[in-house]
């Protein structure tokens, strides 16, 4: 397919080394064959796919989601289920195991969520850890109560004996280990055995046959060899086999789009994004020419990046690309806008409009639309709180999960609903998509109107857009693009006096933002050279005409976000 096939309408932690320029790994990368789908999303899943399956039951833990990404980097299928989610709802996914998280109740108060009654009526292999660990000992009959000192933080354990239990196989006696926890357990329930302790948790790690339970968190990077603990569980105790792979996602995927679209017609908003060209060509190849992928130029892309998804996406998928310019009712949307949430609502609102308004132009020649589809990806859907997490706090509306308007008259398509972002990337590597897809840095939906802090409009725009370019340059000249999550420039609303060729200025200012990340969940900052820093600075001020100060971004995720609004 050429370039001129594109139809044209008008629409109403791995930290990098300061001193080096080398990126050290904190640890090890995902494995790329293993991968998740939400129960809610593709029910019955793993019994069509015959894999098996593990169920981590969410109490509420900040590590709820990580216990199940660290499944699947063992590449053993997983879901995340609310805690009192019933056998019912389970039962299709045949699982070998289930995982207790973590969470903030106490065991013994009013109203603490308890164990589902068949958890242990099924007799399954049953990891319980930290909250999930008093409550397996709770319910069996075992004591728990506030420990005299609370424990946060790291801590050592000592492992009593590791052939008394198969989870502490082939590993050392002394385990460095990650502790978050007020109580802890002072009684073992019957036939327990107490497998670790350290000095402030005599029952670190219990047991007995296939129930064990760990008072630490093994799914945190703290805990070095969680990992390991992880595959005891999962392959010795429950017996499962690593064949959760991106090819056996993508084809379970492909059918549920063939089951929730039937013989309908898909919209599909696309950035040129890993996420929704990965979505796009999971549903092309799900329902074919009833997709219809359509590129909305809001304005508030970076510089040259309309021209260029444009130019990739003719190149590599045969289907035909609707272009919608709507850069001038976006921007009319957005005049006036200055807070966050308002203007994701307002991105958000304006691109179901859009693509309603292509939607019924393409229905004249070629029928209705009834799904809009997004590449909507997990920590979107945690972080804007839907119903699908109800556990979590809400951080941030993203655009495509809690901006959508009310009134929509699409249903939506998300194939990748409950996928990370680098799992997406080896869904689109295992597609056959280029790198230069599959590599894309991560951009929020609502683009540049979040990072140009405060009111939108052009000129602010095109200072951001230079200034962002020559960061991006810089960064993949130095060769770090594949080492730094992400990286890009924010314009502050503030001025500040400057001198350039002995005259005062009263210029912006530009933060630089780079971090280190896996999943998005996370983030560090990334420690980039200073030399790096220096000409990053340099030729922004030199540049951009309009800026005069630079200063760099050095805040984690938590307490700050990736982005600034």
């Amino acid at each position: 397919m050429g370039a001129d096939q594109t139809t044209v309408l008008e629409a109403s932690p791995d930290v990098v080394d300061p001193t080096e320029g080398r990126v050290q790994t904190a640890e090890p990368p995902i494995a790329e064959s293993a991968h998740l789908l939400g129960h809610d999303q593709i029910p019955e899943m793993a019994a069509k796919t015959a894999v098996d399956a593990v169920v981590v039951l969410d109490f509420g833990s900040q590590y709820s989601q990580l216990i199940t990404r660290r499944v699947r980097e063992c590449g053993v299928y997983c879901e995340l289920v609310p805690h009192d989610a019933p056998w019912d709802d389970i039962a299709s996914l045949h699982p070998k195991g289930v995982i207790l998280s973590g969470g903030p109740a106490s065991v013994y108060d009013p109203g603490a969520p308890q164990l589902p009654s068949w958890v242990l009526e099924r007799d399954l292999p049953t990891l319980g850890i930290c909250y999930g660990m008093q409550l397996l000992a709770h319910a069996l009959g075992g004591g728990v109560a506030p420990a005299d000192r609370r424990e946060y933080g790291p801590a050592t354990i000592e492992v009593a004996d590791t052939s008394a239990s198969p989870l502490f196989a082939d590993l050392p006696t002394r385990l460095d280990v990650w502790m978050s926890h007020g109580d802890h357990i002072d009684a073992l329930p019957p036939g327990f055995r107490v497998l670790a302790c350290s000095a402030n948790s005599p029952i670190a790690a219990m047991g007995r046959d296939h129930l064990v339970g760990l008072q630490f968190h093994p799914e945190v990077a703290h805990t070095p060899r969680g990992a390991d603990l992880l595959r005891n569980f999962l392959f010795t105790i429950c017996g499962c086999e690593a064949e959760w792979t991106p090819e056996s996602f993508i084809d379970a995927a492909v059918r549920q789009i063939r089951e929730q679209v039937g013989n309908g017609r898909v919209l599909l908003g696309l950035s040129g994004g890993v996420d929704s060209s990965v979505a796009a060509a999971l549903i092309h190849r799900a329902v074919g020419d009833r997709l219809t992928p359509v590129f909305v130029d809001n304005g508030l892309l970076r510089l040259g990046e309309a021209e260029l998804v444009r130019e990739v996406f003719a190149r590599h998928f045969g289907m035909n690309l609707v272009y919608a310019d709507a850069r001038e009712r976006f921007l009319r949307r957005l005049a006036g806008v200055v807070d966050p949430e308002e203007k994701r609502r307002v991105v958000g609102d304006e691109f179901v409009r859009v693509f309603e308004a292509e939607a019924e132009r393409a229905a004249e020649r070629d029928g209705p639309f009834a799904f809009l589809a997004q590449g909507t990806l997990y920590p979107d859907v945690i972080e804007s709180t839907t119903p699908d997490t109800k556990a979590a706090a809400k951080i941030k509306t993203h655009h495509n999960v809690g901006g959508l308007p009310a009134d929509m008259r699409f249903h939506l398509v998300e194939p990748l609903k409950f996928l990370f972002k680098d799992e997406v990337r080896a869904v689109g590597r295992a597609l056959g998509l280029p790198d230069e897809i599959v590599e894309r840095q991560p951009f929020p939906g609502p683009g540049l109107a979040v990072r140009l802090l405060g009111e939108v409009t052009e000129p602010d725009l095109d200072l951001l857009r230079r200034a962002d370019a020559v960061v991006r340059h810089e960064i993949e000249a130095a060769g770090l693009a594949k080492d730094v999550w992400q990286y890009f420039a924010v314009l502050l609303p503030i001025n500040s006096v400057g001198v350039m060729g002995d005259y005062r200025t009263y210029g912006r200012v530009c933060a630089v933002r780079a971090v280190a990340s896996q999943d998005a969940m996370t983030a560090d900052w990334a420690r980039l050279p200073y030399e790096l820093l220096a000409r990053v600075s340099n030729r922004i001020v030199n540049e951009v005409r309009g800026i005069n100060r630079v200063v760099y971004d050095i805040s984690s995720k938590p307490p700050a976000t990736i982005e600034w609004e």
